[in-house]
């Protein structure tokens, strides 16, 4: 069997997870040093999740894995989880505000991944 090579919109949602998976790391690490309800098991958890997932979506769909489009639907709904959680703390943090608008862009993109390939 052929292998076919990602589309440009699954090529997008790739570098969109990438760089999620990336921002909300480092965001995490932010709001260890900002403390209080930022560093809350919840928070920081989430941020895990959120990181985890995207670096997931890019596996599967680097790949082509029939499982792609359940990934990437989760990968949204965990993405707009954590682009909720980290608006409500941001209180104009400017990472805080940075990362609620990466896991806004993921969280299109992979809904847009997850509708197309199913």
């Amino acid at each position: 069997m052929p292998h076919e090579m990602p589309s440009p919109e699954m090529l997008s949602c790739i570098k969109a997870c990438g760089e999620c998976a990336s921002v909300c790391a480092q965001t995490a690490h932010h709001c260890l040093h900002l403390g209080g309800e930022h560093a809350s098991p919840d928070h920081q958890c989430l941020l895990q999740d959120c990181k985890q997932i995207c670096g997931t979506a890019v596996g599967f769909m680097a790949r082509s894995s029939h499982y792609s489009a359940s990934i990437c639907k989760e990968c949204a709904e965990i993405c707009s989880a954590c682009a909720d959680d980290c608006d409500r703390l941001a209180d104009g943090d400017q990472p805080m505000k940075q990362c609620a608008e990466v896991c806004r862009k993921c969280a299109t993109a992979c809904e847009k991944m997850a509708s197309a390939t199913v």
